[in-house]
């Protein structure tokens, strides 16, 4: 009996020191703000929201969709970067927050980008829009087009400013999906957002997010305001290999959607980090193949693969590689064969297509009549 009491009280006590091992995670802040979302941007994985789906206008948070397709043009080599941009009256005399060119001017595009960028200016916005579109109605179209390919299905582009207009609007969690866009497809012109200043025509203009001069692991991105639409802050900041993108809009000053996304970002990585589970293209095992030149092929994924999760809790991550029946050759490089289920404490966290890390071709008359063979004689063994 003794020894049977003992031993219970072992286990009680194993259990609740497991329990108290696991990372405790308070519940996330609540801002003066009338929606915000946290998100990692490595797995689009969102830690906070609030009103995350409802249609806000997206004031001068509009640019970077404005960039974003700048960038895109850059890169398909439809533009360049030193190509020069004739300003229009109609981009000359738009109101609200300029980047001052002068109507007739012809300005270089990369010139432009730092000024929708850096100075958000509505002139730079719709000089590209025309000359990337014609006018910038036209423009709106694609800004729409790109939205839809995104996944930003509740966002509606009329303009390229984010000048008020009925029909133009967005959400918290599509702005969450524009942004991880602008870190990941474009890389080099992001790094246009950590600028804090940039002079054009004799005027030096700051960034308008204070917190790239109070926090130094922020590196972006886009400030917007209008009446209707608030203070409003997109940011992205890394620490400790994670990256984290925070959107706050409707908040009531300058000063306070600087101070409410700084809560959001403290809170996200004091309680949580980013976890690389495999490497693209990493062996995770060999299986055998029926009538093929080769006899096995690796599995593997295709990307690298992360997850986010508590702080700490990377040795309570379990992976299961689930192989879809056996394989016959012939099989492509790349060719689904499976899927690749990651959970923590029994909650799946993601789940990716297990594929062949090579092509496996079809082998000789003799090999495929031999493997037909072992084949049949195996399964006669497994009945």
């Amino acid at each position: 009996m003794i020894r049977h009491l003992f031993a219970c009280t072992i286990l009680l006590f194993a259990a609740v020191m497991a329990q108290a091992e696991k990372p405790l995670i308070p519940a996330p802040p609540q801002l003066a703000a009338s929606a915000y979302m946290l998100l990692d941007a490595h797995t689009g994985q969102v830690l906070v929201e609030h009103n995350a789906d409802e249609q806000i206008p997206p004031a001068s948070l509009t640019k970077m969709m404005t960039s974003y397709i700048v960038s895109e043009e850059l890169e398909k080599g439809s533009i360049k970067e030193q190509d020069l941009v004739r300003i229009s009256e109609k981009a000359w005399r738009k109101g609200g927050s300029k980047m001052f060119v002068k109507v007739g001017d012809r300005v270089p595009v990369i010139d432009l980008l730092r000024g929708v960028i850096v100075q958000s200016g509505n002139d730079a916005s719709i000089a590209l829009a025309e000359h990337i579109s014609g006018s910038e109605e036209v423009f709106a179209e694609v800004m729409n087009q790109h939205a839809e390919r995104l996944g930003m299905h509740d966002s509606h582009f009329v303009n390229a400013t984010g000048w008020p207009a009925e029909g133009h609007v967005t959400t918290v969690r599509d702005l969450g999906i524009l942004a991880r866009a602008l870190i990941a497809d474009h890389p080099g012109h992001y790094e246009l957002y950590s600028e804090k200043y940039f002079r054009f025509n004799g005027i030096n203009q700051p960034n308008r997010n204070r917190l790239l001069w109070r926090d130094p692991s922020v590196d972006g991105i886009k400030t917007g305001h209008t009446e209707a639409a608030g203070y409003c802050l997109v940011t992205s900041a890394v620490k400790r290999g994670m990256r984290l993108i925070s959107v706050v809009v409707g908040a009531d000053s300058d000063e306070q959607r600087a101070e409410e996304t700084q809560k959001l970002l403290s809170y996200g990585f004091r309680y949580y980090q980013t976890h690389k589970v495999y490497a693209g293209n990493e062996e995770l095992k060999t299986e055998h193949v029926w009538g093929g030149k080769q006899d096995n092929v690796a599995i593997t994924i295709e990307n690298d693969l992360f997850v986010t999760i508590p702080r700490g809790a990377e040795g309570d991550i379990k992976a299961e590689l689930v192989v879809d029946g056996e394989l016959e050759a012939p099989l492509a490089k790349y060719q689904p064969v499976g899927a690749l289920e990651v959970t923590l404490d029994g909650e799946t966290l993601i789940e990716v297509p297990a594929v062949t890390a090579t092509a496996v071709e079809r082998g000789g008359f003799f090999k495929r009549t031999w493997d037909r063979i072992r084949r049949f004689v195996i399964g006669l063994f497994k009945e």
